[in-house]
């Protein structure tokens, strides 16, 4: 009972921060970083009551601990999108020497580690939620870019230990290697001013097809133009698609093997057009992977020793780089 007072306390004071942020926010720089924080924590707890709690729910007699989950993912979100810092023991020392004041009851290391490790659940929920609610209002809903990019555990060379249950061995051919570990797939909105949106965010072990993750996942999207790359040229596939979802996938030319030379510079020009338009429309998806990578380095993940860890550290700094959207819109 005291322990949920104390929480209800907690929750009522940051709410009176964020009604009155007016009275927060000066020119200073530390100001402007409380009303991040102030916001953040808002906005988790927000959405803790509208789901996020059934992802974290504890059957234990400890199921009111001092320091509250939406706590915890506040702390771990405004270290790493604020100051950058993505180690977790960093991200720790961080909060104990600035962030005190802010949350008394933080505790140690092990026990902050053991607990932002068991809530990855909340993480992968959290930033469907973020891509859903802060969708630019100039996105094209019928128009979409799609691509994958690697998440390193470790190089070919050696034999993957990590998360064997949701990693394996594959190739990642825009930097010529095997490796181990996942991929991220993204789809995401055409936006002609800035960035694509992502519309979802799908990982998946590191030797599973492109081709076979768009079948599974996105082939039934209705009075949709996709933008690819030569993974998904079938022209049988997607002209049953196009009778049954009004759905095309425009992607470069690609070369037909044993075409006669006379044949390929006839078509060369007209082929090469095409294939620079859809590449130029495509360009910016690979801009975005950049960007996820400049914020977040999310792609090296070496440093992971188990499959919570993983999904934390996916999932995890996805949220901390979208969390832009809430302070931007």
């Amino acid at each position: 009972m005291k322990n949920n007072l104390l929480n209800k306390f907690k929750r009522l004071f940051f709410s009176i921060l964020i009604v009155n942020f007016n009275e927060i926010i000066l020119n200073t720089k530390s100001n402007n970083k409380n009303y991040k924080l102030v916001k953040l924590y808002d906005y988790v707890c927000e959405k803790f009551d509208e789901q996020l709690q059934f992802e974290s729910m504890r059957f234990s007699n400890n199921n009111t601990p001092k320091l509250t989950d939406q706590e915890i993912v506040t702390i771990y979100l405004f270290v790493m999108e604020h100051q950058g810092i993505f180690k977790m023991n960093k991200i720790h020392q961080f909060a104990s020497e600035y962030l005190l004041s802010w949350f008394p009851d933080l505790g140690s290391y092990q026990a902050f580690n053991r607990r932002i490790n068991r809530l990855s659940n909340v993480m992968n929920t959290l930033v469907g939620m973020l891509l859903t609610e802060f969708t630019p209002k100039e996105c094209s809903t019928k128009f979409s870019v799609l691509d994958s990019m690697p998440i390193i555990t470790c190089s070919g060379k050696r034999s993957g230990k990590v998360a064997p249950e949701i990693t394996d061995k594959g190739f990642c051919s825009t930097k010529s290697m095997y490796y181990y570990g996942m991929k991220l797939h993204a789809l995401g909105f055409c936006n002609p001013t800035k960035l694509p949106h992502p519309e979802q965010i799908i990982f998946t072990a590191a030797s599973v097809n492109d081709f076979a993750l768009f079948k599974e996942a996105w082939s039934e999207k209705e009075n949709r133009m996709f933008f690819g790359d030569k993974i998904y040229q079938s022209k049988s596939f997607f002209t049953n698609m196009y009778a049954n979802f009004n759905l095309e996938m425009l992607v470069p030319m690609k070369a037909v093997k044993g075409m006669p030379d006379v044949l390929k510079k006839f078509d060369g020009a007209a082929n090469d057009l095409y294939s620079r338009a859809v590449s130029k429309i495509r360009q910016p998806i690979e801009a975005l992977f950049s960007w996820l990578i400049e914020k977040s380095d999310i792609q090296k993940a070496s440093k992971v020793r188990s499959t919570k860890g993983l999904n934390l550290h996916v999932y995890g700094r996805l949220v901390a780089v979208f969390t832009t959207l809430l302070f931007n819109s």
